[in-house]
């Protein structure tokens, strides 16, 4: 009889996870490449972008990573911190 394998794929749960973690750590090297932008900002006197507009932009730019942030998060959290998880009512983490 032919050897059973081990399925070559994994399961759709755990590799969506997977993905969600890394683009969670990519996440902070993105934030530091758009923070950086303003400084590449040219500084002509006909279309000069001000003070005020680096600091919107880079506001803006927290917020934006706050939510994506949350909203990656969110599902690794519900996902690791099931209601079952595969753990009986006694037992201590």
């Amino acid at each position: 009889m032919a050897d059973k394998k081990a399925p070559i794929f994994l399961a759709r749960k755990s590799y969506q996870r997977r993905r969600l973690r890394d683009a969670s750590r990519v996440l902070p090297v993105a934030g530091l490449v758009l923070f950086m932008i303003p400084l590449f900002w040219l500084q002509d006197t006909e279309t000069t972008r001000g003070t005020a507009d680096a600091m919107t932009f880079v506001f803006a730019v927290w917020f934006v990573l706050v939510v994506i942030a949350a909203l990656l998060g969110k599902p690794t959290q519900e996902s690791e911190n099931g209601p079952d998880n595969g753990k009986k009512d006694g037992d201590v983490l």
